[in-house]
């Protein structure tokens, strides 16, 4: 077994090997993700944790737009155009310039958000009085900091994916959780929600600094270019505006959310970990193979009849074992939902009506993870174009169809139930709306066999509903047979369920001869 492991990790540079560093450290990532949320949820107060999570929300929303898009859609793609074609010192003077321009930017973005706080956290969270919003001020000012630290992390990340190095990127989510873990654990009782921003902020820094040796061993050194002329860091700025424009209308999105939620007692708080939940399996199956394939994809060319052929193959490999773990995913996680809420946030002050609320909005919010896994995947095929245009409009579509439905559905809703829970179904249908528009957009530049993925997916929903089956006997047998309202008894529960599932169906997949489950 542990040799295994160690040929995966000395294999990090291949596709195979990357996607499965990636999986399994994106999915201890979300792990401790699940972990960090039970603390906070059982350590500090709902309404609380409204504060914390309103604060998060505008730091996080000028590091999406200005730096987080750009990496994928502009400088990696960029960046390893550079690496085969001009060499490792271009390159990485590129590197240079581009991360120089970059931390220039956030700076000054961050020094006129700070003083613009007040302003912009009252629209933000109208509904919080002028105590709680006042503290939201103070805590957002202080989460200032961290994008500072995310911004050189993932420009460092950037260039060691396109060296197709991923072992430390992907180290560095689990230190960052592993920071605010351990802040809200020992420190909540007595500093409370500012625990939580102590964790992050510390967690920034380390998630910088894991990368540091890494890329170091590749040559790159820190070097101040701030060089808007050159021909590069151009190239990198006018392929990342549509990007920015992009996530700048799903942070609007996430704005507009928050706003509809502060409305209702803990509603930030809930909608918000019933989203970091219902994300683990997109993240874990979609992101993981989506960012281990990209750099492939993005070092073949079109015109090339040859490389078309292998972006075909690499892009219908990839789309098939998404497929494969996240039409499975959706079923267990509804199927689910109650339980996973209880046994994840169902302590301390966390209460009862917190958690119905919770599952009903992770109800929905389940519907979009298939959806949510191959959006990663679409987009980043047309990144490897070069195209960074067509998922910015169809993902502003979809944003405006959410933002919409989000707020007729909270005026239509009665209750914290139905108003939270019902943004996450807003956000499902915006979600699927993205997917058909990139799927179509895609299928007009690269032709792809169709005929044959339909096939594959009807076989996997198949093998799904017999597993879903198989689930819900296994969780009422176990229910009969135990005390679920016994924490030790509900996790038995899932772990039945869960181990029932998933032997059946990947059973009859191995048994049918899928590709996905033999490799």
């Amino acid at each position: 077994m542990f040799r295994a492991i160690k040929n995966i990790f000395a294999k990090e540079n291949s596709v195979k090997g990357a996607s499965m560093i990636l999986v399994i450290t994106l999915a201890l990532s979300n792990i401790l993700g699940v972990i960090r949320d039970h603390f906070l949820a059982s350590k500090i107060p709902t309404d609380r944790l409204d504060i914390y999570f309103a604060a998060f929300r505008l730091p996080d929303l000028i590091f999406n737009v200005l730096i987080l898009g750009s990496i994928a859609a502009a400088f990696v793609p960029v960046y390893s155009t550079y690496l085969r074609e001009e060499g490792d010192k271009k390159a990485t003077e590129l590197a240079q310039a581009t991360m120089t321009v970059g931390v220039t930017v956030i700076a000054a973005a961050l020094a006129v958000l700070f003083f613009l706080m007040p302003y912009v956290i009252y629209l933000l969270v109208p509904s919080f009085d002028i105590a709680k919003r006042q503290e939201t001020v103070i805590l957002a000012r202080w989460l200032l900091i961290s994008p500072l630290f995310f911004t050189i992390s993932y420009f460092l990340g950037g260039v060691l994916n396109s060296h197709k190095r991923f072992l430390a990127y992907s180290i560095a989510p689990l230190i960052y959780n592993l920071s605010i873990i351990v802040a809200v654990f020992f420190f909540a009782d007595r500093l409370g929600v500012k625990a939580a921003v102590y964790g992050v902020i510390i967690g920034s820094a380390l998630h910088m600094l894991i990368q540091l040796p890494s890329a170091f061993k590749l040559g790159f050194r820190f070097k101040f270019i701030f060089d808007l002329a050159n021909i590069g860091v151009k190239k990198i700025i006018k392929l990342m505006v549509p990007r920015a424009i992009g996530l700048g209308a799903n942070q609007i999105l996430l704005v507009a959310y928050t706003s509809f939620a502060s409305a209702f007692a803990g509603g930030i708080a809930v909608y918000n970990f019933a989203d970091n939940i219902q994300t683990v399996p997109s993240v874990i199956f979609g992101n993981s193979f989506a960012m281990a394939v990209f750099p492939t994809l993005a070092g073949l060319s079109l015109s090339i009849t040859k490389d078309r052929d292998e972006f075909q193959r690499f892009f219908t490999k990839t789309l098939r074992a998404v497929t494969f773990f996240l039409v499975p995913s959706t079923a267990m996680l509804i199927l689910l939902r109650a339980q996973i809420i209880r046994i994840i946030l169902g302590y301390g002050f966390f209460g009862w009506s917190d958690t119905k609320t919770a599952a009903a909005t992770l109800g929905f919010f389940a519907l979009s993870i298939i959806a949510q896994g191959l959006i990663p995947l679409l987009a980043r095929s047309f990144y490897a174009m070069h195209d960074t245009k067509t998922p910015m409009y169809s993902s502003i579509i979809a944003i405006l169809t959410s933002i919409i439905l989000g707020f007729v559905f909270t005026r239509l809703a009665t209750g914290a139930v139905g108003g939270v829970s019902s943004l996450a179904l807003a956000f499902t249908i915006g979600s699927w709306l993205n997917f058909a528009l990139l799927v179509y957009f895609l299928n007009r530049q690269v032709d792809f066999d169709w005929n044959n993925l339909i096939t594959f997916i009807f076989k996997v929903v198949l093998l799904t509903a017999v597993m879903a089956t198989v689930m819900q006997i296994a969780k009422n047998v176990t229910a009969n047979l135990v005390d679920i309202d016994r924490v030790r008894f509900l996790a038995l529960q899932i772990l039945v369920a869960l181990i029932v599932g998933a032997g059946t169906y990947l059973g009859l997949a191995w048994w049918l001869e899928f590709e996905e489950v033999k490799s």
